[in-house]
């Protein structure tokens, strides 16, 4: 994202500033025998705004009764909608008589304060996205459902021992249960959420549960504080920061009072979190909020904990693994400014904060920030955007910075602030390349990495494989015809699951029973083809007897509190080897780890996508950041059949800034972003020429649009297949729009999308827009 984007002012909803004005009780000629028109966003795919009257109940009403940000529930259609004020105006561009009363306002204050409201508006002109959905994606589930938004009462589990119960001898061979019940019976009721954040899993809250030692009960939210505040003990006092860590922590301090963009650039291990939590302790004491998003489900538990052992301020948790009445309840708690702290994911962005006071964004690069689907919007970029509007600074962290966030820290639009050394005793463990291209290797294991992987595990530590292919084998063959089993539906190879046996795609989730015999020829030799995680977890079972293989990837991780399950294994340090996917490379500390290994490493060094070596790079640094994060030094080593190539030697340095002028240099040559911006226009159909036809009329259109003053500076590419064309069963293609600068490119935007919605043959074509797409496939 370049700093542009943050003076950019997008004005798709024209009635905006004399909206405001009106509702604001601003003077206005004769605005009291004017009537009141409620200008809502309804969701819906449609790109404007709707007008109405008011309730009949409240058509009496002065125009300081209303006030944006409220829902309402209207007829739409032949339905009844949750629909959210806008703005109020004087005018509507349809008569009276055509407009339609809103049937209920359901909201006494607003959802959504002013910046806010300002941030959502801004993001349906820039994303170029429906404002309904935009707003309808703002709130949580149930409030689009139409709850209330009253205080909820909460399940909390409270120690119900019998008098007579010795719960010593019960839980004689249960530790964690024994722990679990300690903590409730000195620290009071706890919800499920804060016992999570402790490290308990909902198996150990289960097994005191059955044995009638605790027990569930309802407690109102405010109980539920005065309880925690009466029995919570001290809180861990903050370790001393290092030179550059405290030059980190007074620099954002002095921002704290205005809008500032910070990138903390550290590496791995360099106690980033420290800088936050340091900081947030000077927003806490001025009476303000912290919002703090991470980019993964996995990563909330340890960040929680991590928290709630420095704070004693109510600290809320939102993600998609809690449920509706959960995500409200905390949602409710940040806009009334009960909760200090915010912890969350991507959706967290849009959680209202009564008294904002700084914005965190933990592993800024991570491309998980940017929804793919419906409304594509990029969390980070949509928090700076907030930060600017809330007037409250706001700091990216990450150990391997996105090249954007890079290039506008290196231009003085952001701060920069690096931290070069790990923090405490740990040392950078050294990255070593391992040439396999000549070498033999089973299963993907040469022998030089087995003997190091028992080596570590001898001396009683723990190791991590990485491996960023789920499942067992991506491909199965027959060793007769040479057929390869493929996705009925996508352009793409099936993956073989051992548990259960089923080969699965893993881009539409259609699967099917794992063959005995070759369905072209009937010959049964088949065979796998390539590795995945449960191969490699089988393959170290079979090679290490005894020690705990832990797999951690979405299949392994599906049943709730799984991870947490495995995490907390992890955590007792003793010895196993972890096995997993990229959820092992984002941000977990693992004291026990003093191996790391990279099975293949080569993986996007020759994409066709122009991030691919940029996301690839990223992702070996934070997977070799895991090692040696403790007392006991650590080791990485990284298996690939191209040991010489530019990127994976600066890998071996610890030179990410080397791989990173290397990749600018070759983004300013071929005038790529961060040095350009994309829109990418999408179409998929069950008939590959409509997609084709439909992006070549936008085309058409798009050129026909362009001001002449802008004829230079925007590029409008003919539309192509998608890499991937076929996917669940539609022909996808895409058109790329490329410009020099911003203003050019959405001044386009603006006007080709609300054309291209009059076309016949987009009503047969599913289509949408993706502005600063980070996946072109």
């Amino acid at each position: 994202m370049s700093h542009d984007l943050i003076r950019l002012t997008i004005r798709p909803l024209q009635f905006q500033q004399s909206a405001i004005l009106i509702s604001s009780g601003m003077p206005s000629n004769n605005l009291e025998t004017r009537p009141i028109i409620l200008r809502l966003a309804v969701p819906s795919p449609l790109r404007r705004l709707f007008d109405y009257l008011p309730p009949g109940q409240l058509k009496d009403r002065d125009r300081n009764f209303w006030k944006p940000g409220v829902r309402l529930r209207v007829p739409f259609g032949r339905r009844q909608v949750i629909a959210l004020l806008v703005a109020v105006a004087d005018h509507s561009d349809l008569p009276l008589t055509r407009l339609k009363p809103a049937t209920e306002v359901l909201d006494e204050q607003p959802l959504f304060g002013s910046p806010l409201l300002q941030t959502l508006n801004w993001a349906a002109g820039y994303y170029q996205h429906p404002p309904g959905e935009v707003f309808s994606t703002a709130l949580p589930t149930r409030l689009r459902q139409g709850a209330g938004t009253r205080p909820l009462p909460e399940t909390v589990w409270a120690a119900c021992p019998p008098p007579d119960a010795d719960t010593g001898g019960l839980l004689q061979r249960a530790p964690r249960q024994r722990a679990l019940l300690a903590k409730l019976q000195e620290q009071g009721p706890q919800t499920r959420t804060q016992l999570l954040a402790a490290g308990f899993s909902a198996a150990v809250l289960q097994g005191l549960v059955d044995r009638e030692l605790v027990a569930a009960r309802q407690q109102m939210p405010a109980e539920a504080r005065r309880e925690a505040a009466s029995d919570s003990g001290s809180c861990q006092a903050p370790p001393a920061a290092n030179q550059e860590q405290q030059i980190a922590i007074d620099t954002i301090t002095d921002t704290l009072d205005r809008f500032h963009c910070h990138l903390l650039d550290g590496i791995t291990g360099s106690g980033k979190t420290e800088v936050y939590m340091q900081v947030i302790s000077r927003v806490l004491a001025r009476n303000r909020q912290a919002l703090v998003l991470v980019p993964e489900i996995g990563l909330t538990p340890q960040s929680v904990g991590s928290f709630r052992a420095r704070f004693d301020c109510e600290i809320v948790v939102l993600h998609s693994g809690l449920s509706d009445s959960e995500r409200l309840a905390g949602w409710l708690k940040a806009g009334r400014g009960e909760a200090g702290i915010v912890i969350g994911t991507r959706s967290a962005v849009f959680t209202p904060l009564a008294r904002p006071g700084l914005i965190v964004i933990d592993e800024e690069h991570d491309s998980s920030f940017k929804q793919q689907d419906g409304f594509r919007y990029s969390a980070r970029d949509l928090a700076i955007v907030r930060a600017r509007e809330e007037r409250v600074s706001i700091v990216l962290g990450s150990a391997t910075p996105a090249l954007e966030s890079l290039h506008n820290a290196r231009s003085g639009r952001f701060t920069h602030l690096r931290l070069k050394a790990r923090a405490g005793a740990a040392d950078t463990p050294p990255i070593s390349l391992l040439d396999v291209s000549e070498a033999s290797a089973t299963e993907g294991f040469s022998q030089p990495l087995l003997d190091l992987i028992g080596h570590h595990l001898d001396r009683g530590n723990q190791a991590l494989v990485f491996i960023n292919r789920r499942g067992f084998a991506p491909s199965l063959v027959c060793r007769d015809c040479g057929f390869v089993y493929e996705c009925p539906r996508c352009d793409a190879r099936l993956t073989v699951h051992k548990s259960p046996p089923v080969l699965r795609c893993h881009h539409c989730e259609s699967q099917q029973s794992l063959p005995q015999h070759c369905q072209f020829c009937a010959s049964q030799r088949l065979y796998t083809q390539g590795l995945g995680t449960e191969k490699s977890e089988q393959y170290l079972l079979e090679n290490f007897p005894g020690v705990p293989v832990l797999r951690i990837d979405s299949d392994s991780t599906r049943r709730r509190d799984s991870l947490q399950d495995r995490l907390e294994q992890v955590q007792s340090g003793q010895p196993c080897i972890l096995v997993g996917t990229q959820m092992l490379a984002k941000g977990h500390h693992f004291p026990g780890v003093t191996l790391v290994a990279v099975l293949n490493a080569d993986t996007g060094l020759f994409s066709p996508d122009f991030r691919a070596q940029e996301h690839m790079v990223q992702l070996l640094f934070q997977v070799a950041g895991r090692a040696g994060r403790a007392e006991n030094p650590g080791q990485v080593i990284v298996q690939t059949r191209h040991a010489g190539h530019a990127s994976l030697r600066a890998l071996a340095d610890h030179d990410y800034h080397q791989i990173a002028d290397q990749l600018l240099d070759e983004r300013r040559a071929g005038h790529m972003p961060p040095y350009c911006h994309l829109a990418l226009f999408r179409a998929e159909s069950v008939d590959p020429r409509q997609a084709l036809a439909l992006l070549e009329e936008i085309r058409w259109l798009c050129l026909r649009s362009l001001r002449s003053a802008d004829a230079g500076q925007v590029e409008v590419h003919h539309p192509l297949p998608a890499p991937m064309e076929r996917r669940a069963g539609r022909f996808r293609a895409q058109l790329l729009i490329k410009a020099g600068n911003r203003p050019a490119i959405h001044r386009l935007l603006t006007v080709a999308c609300g054309q291209v919605e009059t076309l016949k043959v987009a009503r047969k074509v599913r289509w949408s827009i993706d502005v600063d797409p980070v996946d072109l496939t």
